[in-house]
């Protein structure tokens, strides 16, 4: 059978089975009914979620100072170690980046004076899953830019059955209250507020098709970060790439989940044969193979283009949520692409890095979102409002154009609200 290639210049060497996108099935009505649920009746319809999706009977979703010790107790010596190692580059590069977000002030004419400030929002909501496996890293990728930021208050909400070692990781990170609450009923308690969880202005972090839709849903009166699929992790390379490593990395992404999209995308059909049989060759003793060779049958792809354009183009269209360069010159070809949610240069640069620990953030657009969008950053968790402020010069300046056009535009109270203050000024004082 012929697969269509994807676009011109572009064949499959290993074609989706599987469209990820179009498997996000809508869960848009049970979604609604659980928000409408939690707004209504708080804490109690909390409970009745949990009991019915995480099969946990909570009177009480606030883990406690004690429980934090002793989540925090139990933490393997190395493991807090490790964790404490990316809480510390996170935390520095979300220094970094907030430095680069700088206060304004400008007088643009004589008298006009225009600026803008640097606000942190005053509380957010940090989703954390409870995920196929324990992540340490989440709750560090959320948590710690919103302290770098300068939030006043940080809420994380995980399932209740997610892993102690989650709770000690939210807990290094700095949440300042911690909640035993999942799924689409977390987003609506932190977006609504209930008894017990205070309502908050944003809400951050990845989470299931549940979590998403109801990010979603409550998305207005509350602010959100992204809208997350399943993962990806797509790799441009050359006839300079390793298949053996290519294999390992789009593996390690592919373990995540089985709906994880992994792809290669290449100008040489020899490294592109290559590790479509050397995937086949490490899933043989890989533990996780029962989810990385189901993600990799389903959705992975190795693509084979004309030439290093066509390369660019198909990687540009694909807008992959983590893009790894293996090229010769990995620094120019950095520079030709632009669309992708974290870009790693030279195979030294892997994805797992910055998953667990190197620093950047690893909260990023997905389903093609990296073509208009970044991922996670200090800068989510900040807003940049403007003002202005003027002298007599300025309302000499502004007033009669502002006043014309409000006529023009047959607004009668702006032309007066603008005419008025100019009308003034030249009135002369007793």
């Amino acid at each position: 059978m012929t697969i269509k290639a994807p676009m011109q210049g572009v064949q499959y060497v290993k074609a989706p089975e599987r469209d990820s996108i179009g498997d996000s099935a809508s869960m848009e009505g049970l979604v609604a009914q659980i928000i409408a649920d939690v707004r209504k009746r708080g804490d109690a319809a909390v409970q009745d979620y949990s009991k019915k999706f995480d099969s946990v009977d909570l009177a009480v979703f606030e883990v406690t100072p004690q429980e934090r010790e002793e989540a925090l107790t139990e933490l393997d010596p190395q493991t807090r170690a490790d964790t404490e190692f990316a809480i510390e580059n996170v935390r520095k590069f979300a220094e970094a980046q907030l430095a680069t977000i700088l206060p304004l002030e400008i007088e643009l004419r004589p008298g006009l004076h225009l600026g803008h400030r640097v606000i942190p929002i005053e509380r957010v909501g940090c989703y954390v899953p409870g995920g196929r496996y324990p992540l340490l890293s989440a709750p560090i990728m959320t948590i710690v830019p919103a302290k770098v930021a300068g939030c006043d208050e940080v809420i994380a909400c995980l399932p209740p059955n997610a892993h102690k070692a989650m709770i000690a990781g939210c807990h290094l990170s700095g949440a300042d209250r911690i909640f035993r609450i999942g799924g689409a009923q977390a987003i609506a308690a932190m977006a609504y507020g209930t008894q017990t969880v205070p309502a908050v202005n944003k809400i951050v972090g990845p989470g299931n098709a549940f979590v998403n839709e109801a990010k979603r849903q409550v998305f207005g009166p509350v602010g959100i970060d992204q809208l997350a699929g399943p993962s990806e992790i797509f790799i441009v390379a050359d006839s300079s790439g390793d298949a053996v490593m290519i294999a390992a990395d789009l593996l390690a992404q592919a373990e995540h989940d089985v709906r994880t999209r992994v792809g290669l995308i290449t100008t040489d059909r020899t490294l592109a044969e290559a590790t479509l049989k050397e995937v086949e060759r490490q899933l043989q003793d890989l533990s996780t193979a029962g989810v990385a060779g189901q993600a990799w049958r389903d959705y992975g792809e190795i693509v084979v283009c004309s030439d290093e354009a066509a390369m660019i183009a198909y990687s540009d269209h694909i807008a992959a949520e983590h893009l790894q360069v293996h090229t010769t010159d990995p620094q120019d070809m950095a520079t030709k692409l632009r669309n992708y949610g974290s870009l790693f240069i030279g195979e030294l640069a892997s994805v797992v890095y910055s998953d667990k620990c190197c620093g950047t953030n690893h909260t990023l657009p997905t389903m093609g979102a990296g073509r208009y969008t970044g991922g996670l950053w200090v800068g989510a968790y900040v807003k940049v409002a403007t003002h202005q402020w003027l002298d007599e010069r300025g309302v000499q300046a502004v007033a009669p154009p502002a006043a014309r056009q409000s006529a023009s535009e047959s607004l009668e109270g702006h032309r007066r609200a603008a005419q008025l203050r100019l009308d003034r000024l030249q009135v002369p004082s007793a």
